[in-house]
């Protein structure tokens, strides 16, 4: 009983939202990973990350597809609540999957479930100003969020692919204003995927919220991977930002913990792992 009570005075309390704020105002970087099962939840959390998404990549390194759109509300709940098992300081977020938040009530509806039935103590959504209602009517209900711009995987059909995104003037400047928008509408982390360095850190220094970049540049408060990439298990080309780090680990538990360590000290993302 009272279980948040007696873990406040450990040696490794869990992380919460106020944690994450409380990092970025210190300068401390954010490490990041995906993680779909409780064997790998329990090196996560050995490792020291300070944030675990249970993310729709599933679908692609898991089920198999070539996108996370076919990836539905019941298979994040399921894997969700299998990583929330062994967890335990990190902060769990969720994937709200395509058209999972078409409207607001439909949005409330199944981070409602990811919570209750998944464990999830966040929940994640993509997309840019026309998110901004959904936003503000689940953060009015207490439901903690993170925000994802840049490329959107979800919307990976409409995009014509996976690419860099904002690298025109233009749509930098979007990017900038529906990360702020966001923001004030309630969002509690900003994720920036595959978007130029300069970018990231313009939209960092923007925020007063975290902000967690995947491609997005060094100067962004964190960095989150997808687990499988690190530990070189995913066959074929793999995405620019992406570091194997097996090779200094040599084990996955040491490549996870080189992975913090280097998100830690500023040496990952190194210039090749970057867009301009």
């Amino acid at each position: 009983m009272y279980k948040q009570l007696q873990q406040r005075g450990a040696e490794r309390p869990p992380v919460n939202v106020s944690t994450l704020a409380g990092m970025k105002s210190k300068g401390e970087k954010i490490s990041c990973l995906t993680c779909y099962d409780a064997s790998f939840a329990i090196l996560v959390d050995e490792a020291g990350v300070d944030l675990v998404l249970v993310g729709d990549s599933l679908g692609m390194v898991i089920q198999g597809y070539d996108t996370t759109v076919p990836v539905t509300v019941d298979d994040i709940i399921y894997h969700s609540r299998a990583v929330s098992r062994t967890l335990v300081r990190p902060l769990l977020v969720a994937d709200m999957p395509f058209m999972s938040y078409s409207t607001p009530e439909q949005a409330l509806g199944n981070a409602v479930r990811m919570m209750q039935e998944g464990g999830a103590q966040m929940v994640k959504l993509e997309g840019g100003a026309g998110q901004v209602e959904v936003v503000r009517y689940l953060a009015s209900h207490d439901i903690p969020l993170c925000a994802h711009l840049g490329l959107k995987p979800q919307s990976v059909h409409k995009i014509g692919g996976f690419k860099v995104q904002g690298r025109e003037n233009e749509a930098a400047e979007a990017m900038r204003r529906d990360a702020k928008m966001l923001q004030d509408a309630g969002a509690d982390i900003v994720l920036l995927e595959c978007i130029p360095s300069e970018l990231g850190a313009q939209i960092a220094k923007d925020l007063h919220v975290p902000v967690i970049g995947i491609g997005a540049g060094p100067d962004v408060d964190g960095q989150i991977l997808v687990l499988y990439d690190i530990l070189d298990i995913t066959p074929g080309r793999k995405p620019r930002f992406v570091k194997n780090f097996m090779i200094e680990g040599g084990s996955p538990l040491g490549a996870m913990e080189a992975f913090c360590a280097a998100v830690k000290a500023g040496t990952y993302p190194a210039p090749e792992h970057c867009f301009s």
